[in-house]
């Protein structure tokens, strides 16, 4: 079983907040998670609302609640009973003893939005993400093993690639025809599967509604937004603004789109194991998507993360500002990175105090210029400290 290293942060925030609200896709490790966190305190009562029985249980939270102040109470898949958040303000309000609700859900915007309305300044909000290179892996075969596979637990540990693909195509079918209406979502399923598998495609592309409509049959480019927000509200696209510095050039300015786990944008490729990926025209952005996803995770949630690209091509892959510095990020498929023109181009524009091009290397080596070459085992360290 790997750790995960966000149990000690969701342990920490329950001991200075009343509630903490665990966010991620399904199949992502929440209910693992809260278990491993319910089993240090043998007290705690844990309620999957999807069950009868336990949707029964709260069905009168005024009297339920109050009986369990000084117990932790865990709610798995919150977002089925999203009139519950209205019914937490008031006992929270009656006792703010820290750590005693934590409230996991598939991420989606009304979740969020109830979570927000009725519980704002009384819960802390994690997101969980799929397996991070360095909770399962210190070398390059195990990098590319979780590159190619994805983070889902279920797909990174299958037997075979095989298997490992069969579960994820499994996974994208229940998303899309149990999840999404599950969710509230009245979009058909294969639209959103064709959409999707077309973002897949454009990974790491301008987004462009009006195109992308167009290939679905003229729907329009506010139709195509909101499908793509469906999309990201359930933390599964990625959707990357540009970083809009005050530069006096002419700048892209839509964002670009990420299918956020590599191993999903492969199984709607239908990329079967590591030898087709190697050769598969997505193999680089494919790449750059997985770093970004690693990057995210490990810098602070305050961080604002965008992209820079001018209309004459300066460009970087990723820009992050966090505790009041800028670091940029060039990410390449290379053991041997040679940044472009426009990468340099557009440090004389940006002005990083720290820029790094992450890479499948075992050791860091300097460029010049304070541009460092770095592999993600070693660049969690840098920017953690950063």
């Amino acid at each position: 079983m790997f750790s995960r290293e966000l149990q000690r942060f969701v342990s920490q925030a329950l001991l200075r907040s009343p509630a903490v609200v665990l966010l991620g896709p399904r199949q992502v490790g929440k209910t693992t998670l809260a278990r491993a966190i319910a089993l240090a305190q043998p007290d705690a009562v844990f309620l999957d609302l999807e069950r009868e029985s336990d949707r029964a249980a709260v069905a009168r939270p005024e009297l339920f609640f109050p009986a369990l102040r000084q117990r932790l109470v865990v709610l798995d898949e919150v977002q089925t009973l999203p009139d519950l958040f209205r019914s937490l303000r008031p006992e929270i309000d009656a006792d703010r003893r820290p750590g005693r609700f934590l409230l996991l859900g598939s991420a989606s915007g009304p979740l969020l939005q109830q979570s927000s309305e009725s519980l704002a300044g009384r819960a802390s909000y994690v997101e969980l993400t799929p397996f991070l290179a360095s909770e399962v892996t210190h070398d390059l075969a195990g990098l590319q093993a979780l590159w190619q596979r994805g983070g889902y637990p279920l797909s990174y540990l299958a037997d075979s690639d095989a298997l490992s693909l069969a579960w994820r195509q499994d996974f994208l079918r229940t998303f899309l025809h149990r999840d999404m209406p599950a969710l509230g979502v009245r979009v058909p399923a294969e639209t959103m599967r064709r959409l999707w598998t077309m973002l897949a495609h454009l990974q790491g592309q301008p987004f462009n509604a009006s195109q992308l409509g167009l290939a679905l049959g003229g729907a329009s480019h506010s139709t195509v937004a909101r499908h793509l927000d469906v999309l990201v509200d359930a933390l599964m696209v990625r959707r990357l603004a540009p970083h809009l510095p005050n530069v006096g050039k002419r700048l892209v300015k839509s964002p670009r789109i990420y299918v956020r786990d590599s191993g999903l944008l492969h199984a709607l490729l239908g990329i079967p194991d590591a030898q087709a990926l190697q050769g598969h025209p997505i193999a680089g952005v494919s790449w750059e998507g997985f770093v970004i996803e690693q990057i995210a995770a490990a810098l602070p949630p305050e961080a604002v993360l965008g992209y820079y690209r001018t209309a004459v091509g300066a460009e970087l892959d990723l820009v992050a500002q966090v505790q009041g510095q800028t670091l940029a990020f060039e990410i390449k498929l290379s053991s041997a990175p040679k940044p472009a023109r426009g990468f340099w181009q557009a440090l004389q524009d940006v002005k990083p105090d720290r820029t790094f091009v992450v890479a499948p290397v075992e050791r860091s080596y300097g460029l010049g210029d304070g541009v460092q070459v770095i592999g993600l085992a070693e660049l969690k360290a840098q920017i953690t400290t950063a």
